[in-house]
C-alpha cells in the first residue's frame, strides 16, 4: 500500500491524474532502493563539475546567433555587393530609379539625373531658373542623397540647364567655323 493512503483505506476509485503518476514514482523508488540503487540523486551536470575559465566560449553551437544560421536576403545581398565592388553600380542604380522620392516630386518633375561620374553626378534641369533653383538647394540635394545611398558616393553636383539649340545639322560637319559667304 502507499504512503498517501492512510492505513487500512484501499485505493480510491478514481484517482487523479496528478496521484497516479506519484504513486507511481513512489513504487519506482521502493524499488530502486530494494535494489540497492541510490535513489533521488539526480546527476550532476557537466557544466558544474568543471567550471569553464572566464572569457571562454562554449565550442558547440548553441541557441544564440552563429555564422552557419540563415541571413536575411538583404545583407547576403550587399556583403556579396561589398565583396565584389558593386557598390557603386549599386548606388547609380539607386539614384536613378528612386530619384522622385529621394528628392521630392517637385523637384523630380523639373530635373533629372543624367550620369554619374567620379562622384559627380549630373542633373539636367528643364530651364535656367529650375537650374538655378537647384544650384540654392545643392547642399540639402546633397545630403537627401547620401541618406538614401550613404556618403561618399556622390560629392558634388553639376547642374545644367537646357541645351541650346545646336546649328549643326546633318551627319556631314565641317570643324570650324565651316564655310562662309564673303560678299565679295
Amino acid at each position: 500500500m502507499s504512503e498517501s493512503t492512510p492505513p487500512g483505506q484501499g485505493q480510491p476509485a478514481h484517482s487523479s491524474g496528478y496521484e497516479l503518476a506519484r504513486q507511481a514514482l513512489e513504487e519506482a523508488r521502493a524499488a530502486a532502493r530494494a535494489a540497492g540503487k541510490s535513489v533521488g540523486q539526480g546527476r550532476s551536470s557537466p557544466t558544474n563539475a568543471r567550471r569553464r575559465p572566464a572569457g571562454r566560449r562554449r565550442s558547440w553551437s548553441g541557441s544564440g546567433p552563429d555564422a552557419r544560421d540563415p541571413q536575411p536576403l538583404g545583407r547576403l545581398a550587399g556583403t556579396l555587393a561589398r565583396e565584389r565592388g558593386w557598390e557603386s553600380q549599386i548606388g547609380q542604380g539607386t539614384v536613378f530609379g528612386l530619384w522622385e522620392q529621394i528628392v521630392g516630386a517637385d523637384v523630380a518633375a523639373h530635373a533629372h539625373p543624367t550620369s554619374l561620374q567620379d562622384n559627380v553626378l549630373h542633373i539636367a534641369a528643364e530651364s535656367t531658373a529650375w537650374a538655378t533653383q537647384l544650384r540654392y538647394m545643392q547642399g540639402q540635394i546633397l545630403v537627401k542623397i547620401a541618406g538614401a545611398i550613404g556618403d561618399g558616393m556622390v560629392t558634388s553636383l553639376r547642374i545644367t540647364g537646357p541645351k541650346q539649340p545646336s546649328w549643326r545639322k546633318g551627319p556631314r560637319h565641317v570643324s570650324g567655323r565651316g564655310p562662309r559667304d564673303t560678299y565679295g
